[in-house]
């Protein structure tokens, strides 16, 4: 693996994150992978919901650590004056800012993007919420249960002939983390190539990036009237895919695709080469047709047959398959082990925490992955004192009026 050799492709561009809990804060995380200096402002008392999300130990998240990592804390309250014009003065200074508050708050704190961009022409604003600033639901409060119900995800999700399922994790919230990164992006190349320098304020709801994945179902509901449900493990789009179980009960995934060549690599794996001739497999579309028949065969003669066998002889064929995983396998698969998939971390609180690695591989500046999710605050002194040239004695004055 490319190992991290000097500046990290985003130093120098510089985030205040001012949201909450999963999505938005997940946008300034992946670009604070690969260098950009994130500021996390959280309130001085209650501090960021997102610490609580999920499993705790010793009565700290587990997740917070690497949800935020690599970012900077600050306490700071919004709704207080002196608050807001600490925020206007770092926002001066900054090329991105993120926030997921209702939509109207940031201008009821006149810290809204019209203010801000008169302070810094320069800047993007990143705007999360459930369902945008704009339409009749831009006012309702917004998770991403309700995004993954309502963009249709949950209504092909589940068991075959079963109710509609929400996703057992952060799915909308974690598509959108990485959506908004992209469209941050997307706006900072556009700011460095326009002579100006203008900035711009970027709106993306929760609902819209997962529905953005929902494409060949909206498509073939626009084109042909046909509303996708529920089918399991299986698909509507290509066959075979499923999931089989094996002999010892462990369970493995299998697709396909759309290509007859890959389907006649499955049919050998399980010596019955014959199929890619019969009518009822001939192509993509007769398997999707007879996906049962085909689920039959294959599902039995995985049945007889132990993990390692199924996994091998169908790689040796040609076949796509993989053994389907629980948590507790993760960290042993040779190959996630040589990707470096996980890294480990020190951390003050559990001594040492694995997270998931960056999320892609650059030749030449690739990400990294330094400190885990901060303490609520830990960097006031170094922010407020180095970029605002607060004294020891205001910043003592601004935390006995909670202002931080």
């Amino acid at each position: 693996m490319t190992k991290n050799r000097g500046r990290l492709p985003l130093q120098g561009l510089k985030i205040i994150d001012a949201a909450t809990m999963l999505a938005a804060p997940w946008s300034a995380t992946f670009l604070a992978d690969f260098g950009a200096e994130v500021i996390k402002i959280e309130h001085p008392e209650t501090g960021c919901p997102g610490r609580n999300y999920g499993k705790q130990k010793n009565g700290i998240g587990v997740f917070w650590k690497s949800l935020n990592r690599n970012k900077k804390s600050i306490t700071l309250n919004l709704s207080s004056v002196e608050g807001q014009d600490l925020f206007r003065k770092l926002a001066a200074q900054m090329d991105v800012v993120i926030e997921n508050y209702r939509p109207g708050t940031f201008e009821k704190w006149e810290l809204g993007y019209d203010v801000l961009s008169k302070i810094n022409p320069s800047l993007i604003m990143l705007r999360t919420t459930g369902f945008g600033q704009s339409g009749p639901y831009a006012s309702r409060a917004g998770f991403g249960t309700v995004a993954e119900g309502m963009s249709g995800f949950a209504s092909i999700n589940g068991a075959k002939d079963g109710p509609p399922t929400l996703p057992a994790m952060a799915l909308a919230d974690g598509v959108n983390g990485i959506a908004g990164a992209l469209a941050i992006m997307i706006a900072v190349y556009e700011r460095d190539r326009n002579p100006d320098r203008r900035g711009q304020c970027i709106d993306i709801s929760l609902y819209e990036p997962l529905m953005r994945l929902l494409e060949p179902h909206i498509s073939a509901y626009d084109q042909l009237g046909t509303i996708a449900r529920p089918i399991g493990n299986g698909s509507a789009s290509v066959a075979p895919r499923n999931a089989y179980q094996t002999k010892e009960g462990k369970w493995v995934a299998l697709s396909a695709g759309a290509g007859q060549s890959i389907a006649a690599n499955v049919f050998r794996a399980v010596g019955r080469p014959e199929l890619k001739d019969d009518a009822r497999f001939i192509d993509n579309a007769a398997r999707v047709t007879h996906a049962r028949e085909l689920d039959e065969i294959i599902g039995a003669w995985i049945k007889e047959r132990d993990l390692d066998e199924v996994v091998r002889t169908f790689n040796e064929c040609g076949a796509v398959i993989g053994p389907m995983y629980d948590m507790s396998q993760l960290f042993e698969d040779p190959h996630f082990k040589a990707r470096e998939s996980f890294i480990t971390l020190d951390d003050r609180d559990f001594g040492k925490i694995r997270v998931t690695n960056v999320l892609a591989k650059f030749g030449r500046t690739p990400g990294k992955v330094t400190t885990p999710g901060p303490d609520k605050g830990q960097h006031n002194h170094e922010v407020y004192a180095t970029m605002l040239s607060l004294s020891d004695q205001q910043l003592e004055d601004l935390k006995n009026k909670k202002v931080i």
